[in-house]
């Protein structure tokens, strides 16, 4: 039997991270041009780092949260998980899976009014 040490599982999991960062990167330069044009791709790159940790901290890890999640980081502040009341209810509801709160971030992020 075969076995992956701890070190190997770290290097591929970093590799991972290394390749999602990059194509969040394309991402926010078509998407969020502005945001991407202001902040530089040093700041953006950081962004982003920190929007992964941000996410994992609510248990969202699938890169397709992840993703959405930083794209609510870019509209609605980097802190936006304690900075926007609704945001913050919804990240720290402890009986909701993650894939459900992001689901509804962006529903109520979408809505013309939010409270």
């Amino acid at each position: 039997m075969f076995t992956i040490s701890k070190e190997t599982m770290a290097v591929f999991s970093a590799a991972k991270t290394e390749t999602f960062v990059e194509r969040m990167l394309v991402h926010i330069r078509k998407c969020f041009p502005v945001e991407y044009e202001s902040l530089g791709e040093t700041a953006t790159t950081d962004t982003i780092r920190y929007g992964i940790a941000s996410a994992s901290r609510y248990g969202i890890q699938g890169e397709r949260d992840v993703c959405k999640y930083i794209d609510l980081m870019l509209v609605f502040g980097r802190d936006f998980d304690r900075n926007v009341p609704w945001a913050s209810r919804i990240l720290t509801d402890r009986t909701m899976n993650p894939d459900i709160k992001v689901f509804l971030l962006y529903e109520h992020a979408l809505k013309p009014h939010q409270s």
